[in-house]
């Protein structure tokens, strides 16, 4: 098998989350490339500005590309909820406040969705690969997610908004959905697969750069 030129073998997930880099790598697996962690020290952290999710993906691929020389690959994800203006979005993670836990964020929406009749929600992801830091053309793939928020949490699965993210198409909240069911199904996975026949794509097209027939 021929080896990658501008997609090489090692690309930096601009990430430490260990469950985040096994659903990469094991998605990517055929396409001879090597997935690696950023390391958990502070210089890797950068402070997301954005003011959409592929603003800030962008942010943490460059940063994380800067720091390590490889490539990068990030993502920034988030549930919206058109009745609330949008809200959480690109702030879900720390929709409570910057010290705020999932459990704290979770009871925020709750509450902030008391007496809201339209319940209508969808989780978005948003995957971008720079293939240097200057890179002026990333490679980027979104993914969706619709569901609806209930008024109680439910399911033992998942993190996050999960428990009160319900799933009309399987009758259930993302958090009682099965764990390799939800990543087939989820934002995540859709961006996932967006992604990979780009990322394919640009394989092939470097490796017939370096070897012409």
């Amino acid at each position: 098998m021929k080896e990658a030129v501008n997609v090489p073998t090692k690309i930096i997930l601009a990430s430490g989350n260990t469950g985040k880099l096994k659903e990469f790598i094991a998605a990517f697996s055929d396409l001879n490339i090597e997935l690696l962690p950023q390391p958990q020290t502070t210089e890797y952290e950068v402070a997301e500005t954005g003011t959409t999710f592929v603003e800030n993906a962008i942010i943490k691929a460059r940063h994380a590309s800067q720091l390590t020389g490889l490539p990068a690959l990030a993502d920034d994800s988030g549930l919206i909820v058109p009745a609330l203006q949008g809200q959480p979005g690109i702030r879900s993670a720390r929709y409570a406040g910057e010290q705020a836990n999932s459990h704290d964020n979770l009871n925020l929406l709750l509450e902030n969705m008391a007496g809201v009749e339209q319940k209508s929600a969808h989780f978005y992801c948003c995957l971008v690969f720079m293939r240097h830091h200057l890179d002026p053309d990333p490679i980027i793939a979104k993914g969706m997610w619709q569901g609806q928020i209930t008024t109680k949490s439910s399911g033992a699965n998942g993190f996050g908004y999960d428990p009160i993210f319900y799933v009309p198409t399987h009758h259930c909240t993302a958090a009682a959905l099965d764990h390799e069911l939800k990543k087939a199904i989820s934002h995540r996975g859709k961006a996932i697969q967006a992604i990979y026949p780009l990322l394919a794509a640009e394989q092939a097209a470097q490796d017939a750069a370096k070897f012409p027939a």
